[in-house]
Parts: C-alpha cells; sequence; structure tokens
C-alpha cells in the first residue's frame, strides 16, 4: 500500500513534504511513529472494522504519544486500502498520568499506617516522576528549631553522599533556621510554600548560593564538591513542605545541568498531599482538609471523572462529570444506576457492562483501558465519551471521561472531503 494523500497538519508534525511521500509505502518512507512495525502489522491485519491504538515513540530522550485510527476505505476505483488518523495525545496522556499518581497517591498517603516512614515514602514516589532520581526530604522540629535529614533517594545517591562526607547524612541535623529564617534571607514558611530552582558552579556560570552554603557548612567545601561532581549536581529544585502557615520541612530535587523537571507541577502537588498528610498525623482536621483540598483539584481538572468503590458505588464525581453527562450522585449512586441511565437499550447496556467487566480482568491494577462508547446524558442527548478507567491499589476505580463526539464528527467531515478529493482528481484525469 502506498501514500496516495497527507493533509497539512501531518506534514508539519512528520517534519517531510508532500511530494516527498506521495507514491511511496510506509516502509519505504521511514516516518517517525507510523512506520514502525507494529504500525505495519496493523496496516497489514486490516479488515472491515477500524482499529484505534496508542503508540508510544521516543524522541530525544522523551518519550512521545500518539493515538491512531486505522480506517479500512474503498477508493473510487474500487482499490482497497487505509485511511490513518494521527493524534498527538503526548500532553493527555502526561495530564492523565499526573493525575493517576495524584489521585493514588492522595489515597495511599490517607491509608499509610501511622508508623510508616513518610519521609522515605515521599522520595520514592518523587523517584517515579524523575529519570535517575537524586533526592531528599528534611523534617523540621519547630520547638529545637532544627532541620533533620529524614530521607535520601536513591540508595546509590546516598551511599555516594556517605563516601563524601565520611558519615550517613540521613539523621543528620541542619541549622536551616539560623540561615533562612534570618539576615539576609528574612523567610517564612508561606515564601517558602513555591518551588525554588538553584545553580551550582562548575556546571552553572549564574551561581547564587554554592553548594557549600545550601549544605550549611555542614559538609568540608572538599566534599560538597566532590558531591557535585560525582553526581554531576548543577540544578536544584527545592520546596518547603508547608501547610496553612505551617512548616514541616523541605524536600529537594537534583537534576544535571542538560536534565529537565518536565512534571513540577505534579511534584508540587504532590508535596502539597505530602504535607497535608505530615500534619494528618497531628489532627483528624488535617485529613479533612486533605480531602476537600484533593477535590478542589480535581473541580478544576478539564476533564471529568469519577471514584468508584469496589462494590460499585459512586464515590465521587467532579463538576467536569456532572457538567458533561447531567448526573449528580444522587443520579447515580452505583455502577447499576449509571449503566441503566447511560445505556438504557438493554443490548447496549449488555455490551457495556461486559465490555467493561472483560477490560477491567485483563487489564488489572495500575493498567490503563481506554474504550469509546455512545452514552445517553441526563438530557437525553447522545455523546460519545472516551472512557479512560484505571484500577488503583484498593480496588478503587479512578475513571476520566472525555467528550469526542466534536472529533467523530470532524474524522467523518474529513472522510468525506477525501471522498470529494478523489472524485475530482479522477474526473480531472478524465
Amino acid at each position: 500500500q502506498r501514500i496516495v494523500q497527507i493533509n497539512d497538519q501531518c506534514l508539519k508534525l512528520l517534519n517531510r513534504t508532500k511530494d516527498d511521500l506521495i507514491g511511496l509505502t510506509m516502509e519505504e518512507a521511514a516516518l517517525p511513529v507510523v512506520s514502525t512495525r507494529e504500525v505495519l502489522a496493523i496496516i497489514e491485519g486490516l479488515e472491515k472494522e477500524q482499529v484505534i491504538t496508542d503508540l508510544r515513540y521516543q524522541s530525544r530522550g522523551k518519550d512521545l504519544f500518539f493515538r491512531m485510527q486505522a480506517i479500512p476505505t474503498t477508493f473510487e476505483d474500487g482499490e482497497k486500502g487505509c485511511t490513518l488518523v494521527l493524534e498527538d495525545v503526548t500532553e493527555r496522556k502526561r495530564y492523565i498520568r499526573d493525575m493517576e499518581f495524584l489521585a493514588r497517591t492522595a489515597m495511599e498517603l490517607v491509608d499509610l499506617p501511622p508508623k510508616a516512614d513518610i519521609y522515605q515514602y515521599i522520595t520514592e514516589k518523587i523517584a517515579e516522576l524523575v529519570p535517575n532520581p537524586r533526592c531528599y526530604v528534611m523534617s523540621y522540629d519547630e520547638v529545637k528549631m532544627k532541620f533533620f535529614m529524614q530521607a535520601i533517594f536513591s540508595r546509590r545517591f546516598r551511599d555516594g553522599v556517605k563516601e563524601c562526607v565520611g558519615r550517613d547524612a540521613v539523621g543528620m541535623e541542619f541549622p536551616f533556621h539560623e540561615f533562612v529564617f534570618s539576615d539576609p534571607f528574612f523567610e517564612s514558611p508561606s515564601s517558602l510554600r513555591a518551588m525554588r530552582e538553584l545553580h551550582f558552579r562548575p556546571y552553572m556560570e549564574d551561581e547564587v548560593v554554592s553548594f557549600y552554603d545550601y549544605c550549611m557548612h555542614r559538609f568540608s567545601r572538599e566534599a560538597c564538591d566532590e558531591i557535585v561532581r560525582r553526581f554531576r549536581i548543577g540544578k536544584l529544585y527545592m520546596i518547603g513542605l508547608v501547610w496553612k502557615e505551617q512548616l514541616f520541612g523541605f524536600a529537594g530535587i537534583f537534576l544535571s545541568p542538560d536534565e529537565v523537571l518536565e512534571d513540577q507541577q505534579a511534584i508540587e502537588s504532590f508535596l502539597r498531599q505530602a504535607s497535608i498528610a505530615i500534619a494528618r498525623r497531628q489532627t483528624e482536621d488535617r485529613l479533612r482538609r486533605n480531602e476537600h483540598r484533593f477535590k478542589e483539584v480535581m473541580d478544576l481538572s478539564p476533564y471529568a471523572a469519577a471514584f468508584i468503590d469496589p462494590d460499585g458505588s459512586y464515590l465521587y464525581l467532579n463538576h467536569q462529570f456532572s457538567a458533561i453527562f447531567g448526573y449528580t450522585l444522587e443520579d447515580i449512586p452505583t455502577s447499576r444506576e449509571w449503566f441503566q441511565k447511560a445505556f438504557p437499550d438493554e443490548a447496549a447496556r449488555r455490551e457495556a457492562i461486559a465490555t467493561w467487566q472483560s477490560d477491567r480482568e485483563q487489564a488489572g491494577r495500575g493498567q490503563p483501558r481506554s474504550r469509546t462508547f455512545s452514552v445517553r446524558c441526563k438530557n437525553g442527548k447522545e455523546k460519545v465519551i472516551l472512557f479512560n478507567p484505571v484500577e488503583l491499589c484498593d480496588g478503587t476505580q479512578y475513571v476520566t471521561y472525555e467528550d469526542v463526539t466534536e472529533e467523530r464528527r470532524t474524522y467523518q467531515l474529513l472522510v468525506e472531503e477525501i471522498a470529494e478529493l478523489r472524485r475530482q482528481l479522477a474526473s480531472s484525469k478524465e
């Protein structure tokens, strides 16, 4: 099968020209994303039904994600082929991944046993979002007015620091109070709330505070220089663990000069949640504030979202869910009411339930499973919805819903325009 048409958006994405591609096979074109073995196998095996699949592609060390629709197409001359519709969903994937991360960690923080090491947990979760992680968490003792190193990740980084300074840094105290809250800084808990970026020589020339000064002179200059060189530390992202004007500690992430902190917003949100969880250990009031804040985050989401208990009870619907579907928790307290209202046709309802259960069994916990269904809203309108459910560690279902009705209409128009273009080309040749 050879390329017979390609639109301008696709050409821009692929950084190619139409003259370069028309007439070539997908394999000959050697295109990024779509000339892979996976895509070629899909095209080869395409029959009567369209195939929708998610593709992962690496470019310059970054993961890119695309949703591809492969649609069987019969052309004017009777020749059979296919139409590929490619959508860049990298930002959407990252957003969904971050929201799933925040949802999962929020629930884990709530359920974290009192004796569990919450500081070690924080570093481990930061490491999930940071490649080549080198991070730490300090606690703050208001009575002693001292900071204490509680956790360092990774083990290699912790052991390396130990070799450089001659002792394990975990457990050491740091007189941050004398430096941070006094002349010339005069910081406060509220001013430490935002994440800050520091640069260190010799990798970054715009150093303001040296690594030696940042360590509050607890290590020798030689040890600090060795740590910077051994782990190529050029940047530090630091943020206070603050909640309601109360400081609980510090978290920091070290990066090499060429590394980028891509999930900064998710990390900040997670560390806010962690700060709340630390406070929750002191009072139940902090727990209630944590839950309220999480709901606020969910209600600000541009995507409809729901939490469903393992027994099928709907625990939470965000504002966007009600905006799209019209239903509230009173309308659909359980999955039973949801399926009855969203799929009033019995045959369609049975198929949707069977598909949901089958996907859930096959995917397992922590694995998103995307499906598109036509859903009846409260006002009687039908909408095409992309479901993205994922099962969390305790069996709770976290589901995001995206209205793709207009995308489907746009796609249909595109197919019709392609067909019309082919008719015009055929007429001009005659």
